[in-house]
């Protein structure tokens, strides 16, 4: 009989607890060693003992890894017949597997921690030869670096197992001296797991891909003594003058230890300290006194340069930035000041490449922050790339560094299993229920406090060099437990010098500032005004604020300005930085897009909700995106007169001294002769104001004047270029009531000619003819000069695409009114000559309702054709019945051109031209960023904007006219009349009435064709040739209700009673 077996054989590492590595070196900071000092202070990777192991491997999936290949750590093993792949990167965008997966909450397996799946466990095994090169040869502890895999793996050299690691998005080293042969060739192979019990607390709002994904190394040091770790705090004396610098040094062996401090430009030593290492090594401490240092900042990114040598033969340098951070006086401070975040949050993110950043692309990412005003980085929801932490020493950044951990999904689990009495809870009360009891699964449970822990160290012990980092962050939506105490105690007894954050501490029992995600602007400013700061208080921090899904976010401002009102608001982060779309192609028509959750078959999924960033997913701006670096600028017209402004400095620590001030003076939209630059007073500090004369105007206006501020670098930095603008404002040097443009007749003479037909009135003046469908209510045509301006008459409508942000809310509403299928209904209809046969009136009663529900709204659409060739449609609108609406999304006309008015013909000159805001869309709640002025496109789509979830987009605001212009020469004009306002005593026609400001959107897209589109190349199929006009008297805003407040109400289009005119000629 033969003796029982069983599969597996053993509990595997990858699915069980109590192994979270095998034979790992313990974490240290990032550092190379080099043989020499000069070598060291160059900061070249290629000078330095190291081999870089990226870029082609032999490769083979599985379906887990029991069907993995057997024996493939063989160097005998046979991979010819295996494909060849590029690490870094990540095996589903290779076409492996079963793809990329999206879920932003769910955990994608079973749920049963710790164990995941043993049959569908894709696991991917990686083969490479290689040669130890000659400057790692002889007398050196060899080591192999994987700055990251998901999810763990196992690794093999020349055929013996030479570890085990865990923590996607962590480090991980291994002495590999005693199993590389120094002169001859090498077997690297690797096994990597797609899931593993770490998968449990790796359940961030992120594609689901695997691999190595981050670079791997050879690393060379010494064999017998060496520096294994390097530790390092600048702490300044109580005025923030002079600094203590603190180091320490790990050894192993003995000798002689030196470390050297050079001045920024590396030429100078400013301080020196040896010390003799006794056989065996340890912790080395040095204090060594620095004479007022120059502060690092994310605004004064000073850098010193510490070298660390060995027994004269053993080099590694590390930058140094003087800072402090503290809590005091219930406020974030650096340096004795408080700051403000003016951040985002940032995902490791590449269209094509996954998590697989190459580095130039990460250093274009970190530079476009720059010129958009954002100081600060939120590296959620995990640890970055270690090159990003260079980067936002050498530019100046704040770094929240965040943990590798979160376990959202449980939330869902015990969200479900709530007992009828506890789901009729109010939703904070229940969301805090549910979240203590998703925390039992693992936050709050002692058998995963090691796992916890070490997420922890591993986050510390790599990035505790870098001044940029001022916080960590424990994590991300992972409830809160005893298993975050620990983190933090470890933390804190490691490194004293940076406060702790984490969100989900909600009473910050352990973090040392308050923080939170999407509150309304009301709960954070009661918040600030609750208590003053203090010694007993803490400051707040939104981690997550403004979400920037798909068109949006709305009301930024509000909430920059909070955040400098009350000193215990601290600023934020926005969400997020970057859309997360895949470049991939449509399957039937090869066309590319960018793919988000369920595009490649991907069950369960959160769908478009990756698609949630201030950049297109080609890391290409947002309309978002200028919109916060206005509302972020640091210099901020506090108060105007139409002689001078008050300006306040919103830096930090650094003056206006290195910006320069122009302006420009625009009558009605054109720019002036009256244009130069004015004087900036010298020594503007942080929070202080100053007065800036503006010069006496030379011509008297014609219209409308408004003057212009722009404030751009001087010179040339690091991050920033020359002459970047890094602030504007407008200032209204009139308010005049400016008359409509409107024709006059050519003769007293010309009357209107009017032919009645029982279907058709057909209404003509000298140069202008309409034709009109009593029975519809509608107007046929309008022929200017011959030239048909018409493709579809206009008609009231009150609908738009729905945007992300209001999906969830104010669109709900719409969509529960069954507002997307309101449309008119005539009921009456009648006509006449009027004015001496000048003018002649049509009036229309309409109905405007949606099937099934009694609401409707009641209009009294008033046209007037002009001798002179206008044409006035005035609407009056009364809502009516039950289940109105609460908003509206817009109120005004749609009416389509025919496709000459298009542009893009090779005339030259521009199909539409308008006066308001532009050159970008803008909405009521987003449209700061847009300057006042006259502007032009030489072809209607260069209107649109193309967000990668096609909704409601490319909106102009504050537009005084627009005019549009055929392909043959013709032109017409759309204004509105301000109703507010009585004509001019003794006047009392139309050309003595006022214009006022309206919305106009001008696309090929009909409003029902974008609703139904997914991605915009199939949008494009539905693309029309005819222009579709909007002309709006009011429109809704935007808000950030994807994930936060609705549209605010004083931006919201409040379901009432409306009265609007609309002259076209």
């Amino acid at each position: 009989m033969s003796s029982p077996k069983a599969h597996p054989a053993s509990q595997p590492d990858w699915s069980n607890l109590d192994v979270l590595h095998r034979n790992t070196l313990p974490a240290r900071a990032n550092f190379y060693v080099c043989n020499s000092a000069q070598d060291a202070l160059s900061y070249d990777l290629a000078k330095s003992n190291t081999c870089c192991l990226s870029g082609t491997w032999k490769f083979h999936l599985a379906a887990n890894p029991f069907e993995a290949p057997a024996g493939f750590d063989d160097p005998a093993f046979d991979t010819s017949g295996w494909d060849s792949v590029a690490v870094p990167s990540m095996w589903q965008l290779g076409g492996y597997g079963k793809g990329p997966q999206y879920t932003n909450v769910h955990f994608p397996i079973p749920v049963d921690p710790p164990n995941v799946p043993f049959d569908e466990n894709e696991t991917g095994s990686y083969v490479r030869k290689f040669a130890v090169p000659e400057a790692l040869r002889g007398g050196s502890q060899l080591r192999l670096r994987f700055e990251g895999v998901d999810s763990a793996f196992h690794v093999w050299v020349n055929g013996r197992e030479v570890g085990y690691h865990q923590g996607s998005r962590n480090p991980s080293e291994f002495d590999v001296t005693g199993v590389v042969e120094e002169d001859g060739e090498n077997t690297v192979a690797v096994r990597v797991y797609q899931y593993c019990d770490g998968t449990y607390i790796e359940d961030q709002d992120q594609w689901r891909m695997s691999g190595i994904y981050r670079d791997v190394y050879l690393l060379g040091f010494p064999a017998e003594s060496r520096i294994e770790d390097l530790f390092v705090q600048t702490k300044l004396d109580d005025q923030y003058t002079n600094a203590d610098l603190k180091i320490r040094v790990d050894i192993t062996g003995s000798g002689e230890l030196r470390v050297d401090l050079f001045d920024p430009c590396r030429s100078q030593i400013i301080a020196t300290g040896t010390k003799p290492v006794v056989s065996g090594g340890g912790a080395i401490e040095f204090s060594l006194p620095v004479e007022n240092p120059a502060k690092w900042t994310a605004e004064t990114p000073t850098l010193y340069h510490l070298v660390v040598s060995l027994n004269d033969n053993s080099f590694i340098a590390h930058r140094v930035g003087f800072r402090q951070v503290e809590i005091k006086d219930g406020l974030l401070k650096v340096n004795g000041r408080r700051i403000v975040l003016r951040g985002a949050d940032r995902h490791e993110h590449h269209p094509k490449y996954g998590r697989a950043v190459p580095f130039e692309f990460l250093r274009r990412d970190l530079l476009l922050m720059k010129t958009h005003n954002i100081n600060a980085i939120r590296t959620c929801h995990q640890p970055s790339d270690v090159r990003l932490y260079d980067l936002a020493d050498e530019l100046g950044f704040w770094v929240m560094d965040e943990a590798d951990l979160e376990c959202h999904g449980f939330e869902s689990i015990c969200d479900a299993a709530l007992s009828p009495a506890e789901r009729a809870l109010p939703f904070r009360e229940r969301q805090l229920l549910t979240r203590d009891k998703a925390a039992q699964w693992t936050s709050d449970n002692p058998v995963w406090e090691r796992a916890y822990v070490d997420r922890a160290q591993q986050l510390v012990r790599r990035d505790q060099l870098h001044p940029s980092v001022i916080i960590w962050s424990l994590g991300n939506e992972a409830f809160f437990g005893r298993n975050h105490r620990a983190m933090c105690a470890w933390i804190k007894s490691y490194d004293d010098s940076r406060p702790v954050h984490y969100e989900a501490d909600i009473r910050a029992e352990i973090a040392d500032l308050y923080s939170v995600m999407y509150p309304a602007l009301e709960t954070v400013i009661e918040f600030a005004r609750a208590e003053p700061p203090s010694s007993g208080t803490k400051p707040l921090i939104l981690c997550e604020f403004a979400h920037a899904m798909g068109n949006g976010p709305g009301n930024i401002k509000e909430y920059i300005d909070a955040f400098y009102e009350h000193p215990r608001l601290q600023g934020g982060f926005i969400w997020e930085w970057s859309n997360h779309g895949l470049l991939t192609n449509d399957k039937e028509t090869g066309e590319e897009f960018y793919a988000y959750g369920g595009d490649f078959g991907d069950v369960p999924n959160d769908g478009n909700f990756i698609m949630d960033g201030v950049l297109f997913s080609d890391h290409t701006p947002t309309p978002g995106l200028v919109e916060y670096k206005k509302g972020i600028e640091p210099v901020k017209v506090v108060s105007h007169t139409s002689e001078k402004a008050t300006v306040i400095n919103r830096y930090d620590f650094i003056t206006l001294d290195h910006l320069e001030c122009s302006f420009v003076i625009l009558d009605e939209g054109k720019p002036t002769s009256q244009a130069g630059s004015i004087e900036l007073p010298t020594g503007i500090g942080p929070g202080q104001t100053a007065e800036l004369k503006f010069p006496s105007q030379s011509t008297e206006p014609t219209g409308e004047r408004i003057l212009q501020l722009c404030f751009r670098q001087r010179s040339a930095t690091l991050s920033l270029p020359a002459g970047l603008e890094v602030a504007f404002a407008e200032i209204s040097l009139n308010t005049p009531t400016i008359p409509l443009a409107l024709p006059t007749p050519q003769s007293s003479n010309d009357k209107l000619v009017v032919i009645e037909t029982p279907n058709l009135l057909t209404i003509a003046s000298a140069r202008t003819s309409w034709t009109f469908a009593p029975i519809r209510g509608t107007l046929r045509s309008l022929v200017k000069n011959s030239t048909e301006f018409l493709a579809a008459g206009p008609q009231f409508t009150a609908y738009r695409a729905p945007t992300d942000n209001d999906m969830p809310q104010d669109g709900r509403d719409w969509k529960n009114r069954l507002l997307h299928l309101a449309k008119t209904h005539t009921r009456s209809c009648t006509w006449a000559l009027q004015n001496g046969g000048h003018s002649f009136i049509v009036q229309v009663q309409q109905r405007f309702s949606p099937p099934v529900l009694s609401w409707s709204i009641d209009l009294d659409i008033t046209y007037t054709f002009s001798s002179a060739g206008a044409l006035s449609i005035r609407v009056r609108g009364v809502p009516r019945g039950q289940n109105l609406p609460r908003t509206l999304p817009r109120i005004g006309l749609t009416l389509e051109l025919p496709p000459q008015w298009a542009g893009g013909g090779g005339s030259g000159g521009p199909a539409v031209t308008w006066y308001g805001r532009g050159p970008g869309e803008s909405y009521r709640d987003k449209k700061l960023s847009q300057r006042t002025g006259e502007y032009h496109v030489a072809e209607v789509a260069q209107l649109w904007t193309e967000y990668e979830f096609p909704q409601e987009g490319g909106n102009r605001t504050d537009t005084r006219w627009v005019k549009f212009t055929h392909a043959g020469g013709e032109e017409i004009t759309a204004q509105f009349a301000d109703l507010d306002l009585d004509p001019p005593k003794g006047g009392g026609g139309d050309e003595k009435r006022s214009r006022k400001l309206f919305d106009f959107n001008a696309s090929h897209y009909r409003v029902t064709d974008v609703e139904v589109a997914r991605h915009p190349h199939e949008l494009r199929r539905k693309k029309t040739e005819n222009v579709v006009l909007r002309l709006d008297a009011a429109h809704h805003g935007l808000g950030s209700g994807s994930c936060g407040p609705r549209t605010r109400d004083e931006y919201a289009l409040v379901t009432g009673e409306f009265e609007f005119e609309v002259l076209l000629a």
